[in-house]
C-alpha cells in the first residue's frame, strides 16, 4: 500500500488498520523464533523501524492459521512511504494453497481476492494512496503515474481510490 508522503501519524493509522482487517493475531518482533517462544510488540511504526519487519498469525481463506507480515519502505523527501503486507511463500506451500499455475507470475484468484478485501476493509479505517495485489509487486506502480486511472490491461492487481472511493481491478494479463 502506497501511503504518501513519509508521515509517521498516517503510516501508524494505516498499519493499525491493516492489522485490524486482516485480523492478524499477536506482534511480533523476531523471525528466528516462533510466536509461541517470544514476547509480543507494540504493533507500532517504532517497533517496525527496530526490527524492520513485524509478524503475527493470520488465518488464510483455507482457514488455517500461518505466519504473516509486514514492512515499511519510507520514502522519504522524493517518493511515497509502502506498508507490504505478506504471507511468505513457504506458509503457502505448508497450508497447500495454490499460488502457481504457470503463468508468468505467481498468482492465485483465492489469495488476490482475500488480499483485496483486506486492502478494501483497511481503506475504510485509513485512507492511503494505492494498493497492489500480487507476488513481490511493491512500488511495480505508483499514485501519481496512475493519475486516478485504472489501467485496462493488469499484471497485478490494483486498488486505486477515484472519488474518494477505492475500486479494485483485479490483475487480467
Amino acid at each position: 500500500m502506497e501511503i504518501g508522503a513519509t508521515d509517521d501519524a498516517r503510516l501508524q493509522d494505516v498499519l493499525t488498520a491493516l492489522w485490524a482487517a486482516a485480523g492478524v493475531q499477536g506482534c511480533f518482533g523476531r523471525k528466528d523464533l516462533e510466536p509461541e517462544e517470544q514476547h509480543p510488540v507494540p504493533c507500532t511504526v517504532s517497533s517496525l523501524t527496530e526490527y524492520g519487519h513485524l509478524r503475527g498469525q493470520v488465518r488464510l481463506p483455507t482457514n488455517q492459521l500461518v505466519v504473516c507480515g509486514c514492512v515499511a519502505i519510507r520514502g522519504g523527501d522524493d517518493s511515497s512511504d509502502w506498508l507490504d503486507f505478506y504471507v511468505p511463500v513457504g506458509a503457502l506451500d505448508n497450508a497447500g494453497l495454490a499460488y502457481w499455475d504457470g503463468r508468468p507470475f505467481f498468482r492465485s484468484d483465492v489469495m488476490d481476492d482475500w488480499l483485496a478485501a483486506i486492502g478494501r476493509e483497511t481503506f475504510t479505517r485509513a485512507a492511503f494512496s494505492l494498493g497492489v495485489v500480487g507476488f513481490e509487486v511493491s512500488g511495480c506502480a505508483d499514485a501519481g503515474t496512475l493519475a486516478g486511472q485504472m489501467p485496462q490491461e493488469r499484471g497485478v492487481g490494483y486498488l486505486l481510490p477515484i472519488g474518494g472511493a477505492l475500486h479494485y481491478g483485479a490483475a487480467n494479463a
